[in-house]
């Protein structure tokens, strides 16, 4: 019966996964720095590597791989911090702003749909499993 149940979940999660993760060959960048654009276009305080690989929770040499291609690429500046001399702050271009306002919607048209169908508080429900859902896989990395 356990065995079961895991194989229904992997199922389920797997199609959701591959339902809400777009893989959009017609833009320029990975859904991650997408991800990561927008987050420093959005964010109204001053976003450091650090930063962001708390928030999207992953490692720091993660963000420093996409801020590499993402400088080359002309979408984000490292400036320098002025309250830590060995840090800097993501400064996202007008390439990287006008890029956001392009793909925001699409980016999150899935989530809306899903608070669409499921209204506010199954939706808020979904939201809080998930959480602490990956609290429980966070936990064991």
């Amino acid at each position: 019966m356990q065995e079961s149940l895991l194989v229904q979940g992997a199922d389920i999660i797997s199609l959701f996964c591959r339902l809400t993760i777009h893989a959009k060959k017609e833009l320029p960048l990975r859904s991650s720095e997408i991800g990561l654009l927008i987050y420093t276009v959005k964010e109204t305080e001053p976003v450091t590597p650090l930063k962001a690989a708390d928030y999207f929770k992953v490692s720091k040499p993660m963000i420093a791989t996409m801020v590499k291609r993402l400088v080359a690429a002309g979408y984000l500046e490292k400036k320098p911090s002025t309250e830590d001399k060995r840090s800097y702050i993501l400064q996202p271009t007008a390439a990287a702003t006008q890029l956001t306002e392009t793909v925001y919607d699409e980016y999150f048209k899935d989530m809306q749909l899903l608070l669409n169908s499921l209204g506010t508080e199954k939706f808020k429900e979904l939201l809080a499993l998930l959480k602490e859902a990956n609290a429980a896989l966070l936990q064991n990395k």
